[in-house]
């Protein structure tokens, strides 16, 4: 077996490796010694890792290590065909992967390595799961968690360059790749012995290619593995502020473009790197917030070593909003985590990252936090403003609608994920109980169409007990004027935000879209939400989809609300503006409700200008006619979510795990029949033939 391997050196802070400066050609500029193969025979046995086996004694270092070495017969990162530049952003010319440009030269060596490899990955990965390192019963969970919240563990996934298993099974490089001619167009075909799957590559157009070399390009790397995206990558930029950091949201996208194309190391490693931050000291004014948080960001250092000279370390630097605008703490972010984690396993078939006791921990731990009992008496997660994909002060605080069809998704995901046991088994009730409770709440409260419009005008306000039907007060003149005449005769959507006495009837196209995705509406809601629109589509669209929001905060109501914030001025940014990166996610939800054909016309109005205007971050104007008066340009997560919506469109069948179909078992599961006093009153079956259509 060939591949790279490293030994863990165990402290107390998320891992690195030390880079030692040197004039040699050695890797890393160290000469690399010899390695015990036996480490890796040990691959091929089933293991469980428990607390005592996965970790050794730390010291009180701030700095978690890996010193990387390589065998002589061993290649590492440093490949000839891989280029590292200074600031650790991975630079690499984007070329035949997907596309047609494919010559018989030099750089052709690189992409038959790189192509062996990815096959290889792909179909090995339903075996992984044998190997895993999952939990068992007789492992001490809350002696581990304990260990785990204090100082993490050294993770360093395995690379898989190829595997021998015998003399006719070796995938040979002159095998591993070649161009055959198709009607008179260049089409690259994989084809391996010992593989059963043949990879058919399809000719790219102009702007995919550029898309894909801006994405690899903006690929940061950590102790010489790719660990994420940066936020944006404008060599123009001379003030980046932040947009230099890789954030868990905006790699999203980016995280499933390599997936569907066949590079899923980079996610994994973004994953352990992670959930290793996780259980970093975080605070804010000497006040540090609940285990179990993500960060926003992070971002790559090199600082020098003590006490050696010429030799330098990586650190990853986190953000946990204690650097925010606000200095709000990022609530989607473990929740996009978790997202993530189930999809790599769906596309990949690894699912023996999701069973590995940290990673375990990691989800119980953000489910903790978001389970947490509390003084609220909705089953929504009540956040501040500025805690998700709205980083600023925009009026959604309260129990917005982002936030809860990303916290349904989390957990749907969980419960698929979760290793059930003695230790687990509270926490997956709670998880039903909170699922059924919450797509109740959304279904019945937040969702609103000309029927529901009719009923809110004429509330009666004041009620009292639990027969109220006005249950939240609502004042009717709340109704706003602009929504008597937008309104559609057919369609609906879910609402932004509900609170005591106040409906947000704004349109947030991102809980909307992911409510679809998640199932977290209707069937029946779902179809209204795109048959709204794409009644509207000259509101939500026009010429750049699509509208983080709609309407606009204007005059008074803007400068109240958003405080009169210079960046969210009408149309502009997260006040109605236009952002091209939700296009993978509509993308996503067409597929999921049988109507590609609508996501193929965003699609198309976005390809028209997006490489023109050099992908930026946004679009102004109420038709977003305009780049963003403060838009980055190479924005990582416009580019990445043109990409995925492409290969989304392309492979329905891969969509299809991404989504959720309706879970019928929620529906009939009520935390008020498990009560034995009469004082609980469930309104369900009132509103049964109106919500479970």
């Amino acid at each position: 077996m060939s591949c790279s391997s490293c030994i863990g050196i165990s402290t107390m802070k998320p891992c690195c490796r030390i880079l030692v400066g040197s004039k040699t050609r050695s890797f890393f500029g160290f000469s690399p010694p010899k390695l015990n193969d036996s480490i890796f025979e040990n691959l091929s046995k089933p293991q469980s890792r428990s607390a005592a086996g996965g970790r050794m004694d730390g010291s009180n270092s701030q700095i978690v290590g890996y010193i990387c070495v390589t065998g002589p017969n061993r290649r590492a990162f440093s490949d000839s065909g891989w280029n590292w530049s200074q600031s650790r952003v991975f630079r690499r010319n984007y070329v035949g992967i997907r596309g047609n440009s494919c010559s018989n030269n030099g750089s052709n060596s690189w992409r038959r390595r790189r192509r062996r490899r990815v096959l290889v990955v792909r179909n090995v990965a339903s075996d992984f799961r044998n190997h895993s390192t999952s939990v068992e019963a007789n492992v001490n969970e809350k002696s581990f968690q304990r260990i785990y919240v204090q100082g993490g563990l050294n993770v360093k996934p395995l690379v898989i360059e190829r595997i021998e298993t015998g003399p006719n099974d070796v995938v040979k490089e002159e095998e591993s790749f070649r161009i055959d001619e198709v009607n008179g167009s260049n089409v690259n075909i994989d084809s391996c012995k010992g593989l059963n799957e043949t990879k058919v590559e399809k000719e790219v157009s102009k702007n995919e290619e550029e898309a894909w070399k801006l994405l690899w390009d903006s690929v940061v790397t950590y102790c010489g593995s790719p660990v994420g995206t940066v936020a944006a990558n404008d060599p123009a930029d001379k003030q980046p502020l932040n947009y230099d950091q890789v954030f868990i949201r905006d790699f999203i996208p980016s995280a499933l473009a390599f997936l569907l194309n066949g590079e899923p190391e980079i996610v994994k490693n973004f994953l352990l790197h992670t959930l290793q931050l996780q259980s970093w000291e975080k605070t804010v004014d000497c006040y540090s917030p609940g285990q179990g948080l993500m960060p926003a960001s992070f971002k790559v250092r090199t600082l020098p070593l003590d006490g050696s000279e010429g030799a330098f370390e990586e650190v990853l630097d986190p953000d946990f909003g204690e650097s925010a605008i606000g200095r709000v703490a990022p609530v989607d972010s473990g929740l996009w985590w978790i997202i993530l984690l189930r999809a790599y396993g769906k596309i990949t078939g690894d699912y023996a990252l999701q069973e590995r006791v940290d990673v375990q921990t990691g989800i119980r731990l953000i489910l903790n936090l978001c389970l947490t009992d509390g003084f609220d008496m909705f089953p929504t997660l009540l956040v501040t403003d500025g805690s998700c994909m709205i980083d600023r002060r925009m009026g959604i605080h309260g129990h917005p609608l982002e936030i809860q069809a990303l916290f349904y998704s989390a957990l749907r995901c969980s419960r698929e994920m979760l290793i059930v046991n003695d230790n687990t088994k509270n926490l997956v009730a709670a998880i039903n109980n909170r699922l059924s409770a919450l797509s109740f709440h959304i279904r019945e409260y937040y969702w609103v169409d000309m029927k529901k419009i009719n009923e809110i005008y004429r509330y009666k306000t004041e009620e009292y007990s639990t027969d109220a039907i006005n249950k939240f007060n609502i004042y009717p003149d709340q109704i706003p004027s602009w929504l008597v005449d937008w309104f559609p005769e057919e369609g609906g959507y879910l609402i932004g935000n509900l609170q005591p006495a106040h409906m947000d009837f704004r349109f947030f196209t991102l809980g909307n879209l992911w409510a679809i995705v998640s199932s977290l509406g209707t069937q029946k809601q779902n179809e209204g939400i795109l048959n709204l629109i794409e009644n509207k589509w000259d509101d939500l669209v026009a010429q750049m989809p699509l509208k983080i929001c709609y309407p606009a905060l204007d005059h008074e109501e803007w400068r109240i609300i958003t405080g009169a914030d210079p960046k969210n001025t009408p149309w502009s940014y997260h006040n109605g503006g236009s952002w091209p990166t939700l296009l993978w996610q509509f993308t996503l939800a067409c597929i999921k409700m049988g109507r590609p054909e609508l996501a193929r016309k965003a699609i198309d109005v976005a390809e028209k200008r997006l490489a023109e205007d050099q992908w930026p971050e946004y679009y102004d104007t109420r038709s977003g006619r305009f780049i963003g008066k403060q838009a980055r340009l190479f924005q990582t997560w416009t580019i990445a979510g043109f990409l995925a919506s492409k290969m989304l469109l392309e492979n329905p069948e891969k969509a299809s795990l991404l989504f959720w179909e309706e879970d019928y078992e929620l529906l009939e599961t009520c935390v008020c029949a498990l009560s034995k006093t009469g004082r609980r009153k469930c309104s369900r079956s009132a509103s049964k033939s109106q919500i479970l259509v």
